[in-house]
């Protein structure tokens, strides 16, 4: 049997060589377009009606796309976690498989880079390059501030890279706090030290906040004007899960006032790519990434396997059940 397969995610479509020959000794026909984040659901309405699979990125699933969807079989999405582009009610009810690597696939990666956002943060080494590189050497002496003995970072969802964040930030001696809408293991607690605590409290007592959470219908701009109010002033945020869990509005407001004096290092943003015109750009206190938290080459080539073996497994119970 003879399939076609819709190739979304831009990490495999930029690494697709690899794998050209196991797909065609699976009989299976790729389309790969050209992408710059992921296909909209007006894109996808147009195309998704040719598809048995699709290896996704971030791209819109709608009830609307899923329902035009008349030959799909399995959505393999590129990732393990960041369902919420995908209507899964919708597809459950109309037969379509959707599966997701594992959660902690990249958990090393991405925590990795919170780390380094925190130590970017705290020792203005975004501000110092650009000024070295003017050429303005006293100028670039800018104090820091020191994260062992004092220093508390607070980590919103402690999940495999939510734990991953907390274990490294251990070794450099900050203090921990967790908060998490699912109890956190005693084990996991005793090794590290961290607290779990509620939300109010995590905003109330971070000198950084990590958001490492996935985007659900309910905690859609879980950080909004309220929670801002509640920080301590020159606050940092870093934010490498979805740019929805923030409200932008208020983001803005807060870097405005200075309650985010101490700098955002955002990786996600609500809308992406990140516009020209979005007045985040005014803020040279603000570290900016390209949702690519998990881009290292050993991360994607492991996640790439995964997805296409999902993939293979779904098209082929589609087989068997036919049989």
């Amino acid at each position: 049997m003879n399939y076609k397969v819709l190739i979304s995610c831009p990490h495999l479509q930029r690494t697709i060589e690899n794998y050209l020959p196991l797909f065609e000794k699976n009989n299976i026909e790729l389309v790969i377009p050209q992408i710059e984040q992921n296909l909209s659901e007006k894109e996808l309405l147009e195309i998704i009606d040719q598809y048995d699979g699709v290896i996704a990125g971030d791209d819109v699933f709608s009830e609307q796309v899923l329902a035009k969807a008349s030959k799909l079989k399995v959505i393999s999405k590129w990732g393990g976690i960041g369902l919420d582009a995908i209507d899964l009610e919708a597809a459950k009810r109309l037969g379509i498989q959707v599966s997701n690597t594992p959660p902690n696939v990249f958990g090393d990666e991405v925590a990795d880079l919170v780390i380094g956002y925190i130590i970017m943060l705290s020792r203005n080494m975004h501000h110092i390059n650009s000024l070295v590189r003017k050429g303005c050497w006293k100028e670039a002496q800018i104090r820091g501030q020191s994260l062992r003995g004092g220093k508390t970072l607070g980590v919103i969802g402690v999940g495999s890279i939510g734990r991953a964040v907390i274990e490294r930030a251990k070794a450099m001696g900050m203090n921990l706090i967790g908060y998490d809408v699912y109890p956190i293991s005693d084990a996991f607690i005793n090794e590290t030290g961290m607290i779990q605590t509620s939300l109010e409290e995590l905003l109330i007592n971070s000198d950084f906040i990590s958001l490492n959470c996935n985007l659900t219908e309910d905690n859609k701009h879980m950080i909004g004007k309220t929670e801002f109010e509640l920080m301590k002033n020159q606050v940092h945020i870093i934010n490498t899960a979805r740019g929805g869990l923030i409200d932008e509005k208020y983001l803005l407001e807060a870097l405005h006032s200075g309650k985010v004096a101490g700098g955002a290092a955002l990786d996600v943003f609500e809308c992406e790519p990140l516009p020209l015109e979005n007045s985040l750009h005014e803020f040279n206190n603000c570290i900016f990434g390209a949702h690519n938290s998990s881009n290292t080459y050993e991360a994607v080539m492991r996640t790439n396997d995964l997805a296409i073996d999902n993939l293979m497994k779904g098209l082929k119970e589609e087989v068997s059940l036919r049989e």
